[in-house]
């Protein structure tokens, strides 16, 4: 009987195949010794595939690791795109830079050193973006979302990543602080009337987890909310 396993590698053969660039960055982050907490090859044509869905021009996301994920959204919003990436970690940055470089697409993205909660402020009153990809420190994700509904537009895509954490997300007595986070994320997204949003659970070579995906909405009278 296959496994979760195999059906991840057949899937990603066959939907995602190889990339030499994006290969090299997953080598580069890891002879780093950086963790391999990136998004699955799967997730990751997933966020790109959005992106291009939703006519992403300007896209934010925050915790760039080693830019694999980055290297994707910059792929989707094209030559004439931008994409705002947030790490915390100066030594991260480095090998992200590098890997951007390699794949060719570093003039399309700024990468903003700083935790994200300091560097957030930053970008109030420029330019809406159109999607945000939330995938940092699981106890900043409320705030993180607060920004991301500052920062976008009714209709800009927000995906907040890793929400379910092994199922863990449902026990609502859990003393984890990275699942309360994930916790306090969903709750928000299902109760600030800024969002309209779902979750997925995802089962992949990183084992049970899950992504929420929202749109900001208008909450006045009239807007398009719920």
């Amino acid at each position: 009987m296959p496994t979760s396993d195999d059906v991840d590698a057949f899937l990603t053969e066959t939907l995602v195949g190889s990339d030499p660039a994006l290969d090299a960055a997953l080598r580069a982050q890891h002879d780093a010794g950086m963790p391999a907490i990136e998004v699955a090859p799967v997730n990751a044509k997933f966020l790109h595939l959005l992106a291009r869905i939703a006519g992403a021009r300007r896209v934010l996301e925050i915790g760039t690791l080693g830019a694999y994920s980055t290297i994707w959204l910059a792929r989707a919003v094209g030559a004439h795109g931008r994409v705002v990436t947030i790490e915390a970690e100066p030594a991260n940055a480095a090998v992200a830079r590098a890997n951007l470089e390699r794949a060719g697409v570093a003039e399309r993205v700024d990468i903003l050193l700083g935790r994200g909660t300091d560097v957030l402020p930053t970008l109030d009153g420029g330019d809406p973006f159109d999607l945000v990809f939330i995938d940092a420190d699981k106890e900043s994700n409320t705030r993180y979302l607060d920004w991301a509904a500052r920062l976008g537009r009714p209709g800009t895509v927000v995906v907040l990543d890793n929400v379910v954490r092994g199922g863990e997300v449902a026990d609502a007595g859990t003393a984890d602080s990275k699942v309360q986070g994930a916790r306090r994320g969903v709750e928000m997204l299902g109760s600030d009337p800024r969002f309209d949003a779902t979750a997925l659970q995802t089962l992949d070579r990183k084992g049970w987890d899950g992504i929420a995906v929202a749109i900001i909405v208008d909450p006045t009278p009239g807007g398009t909310g719920h």
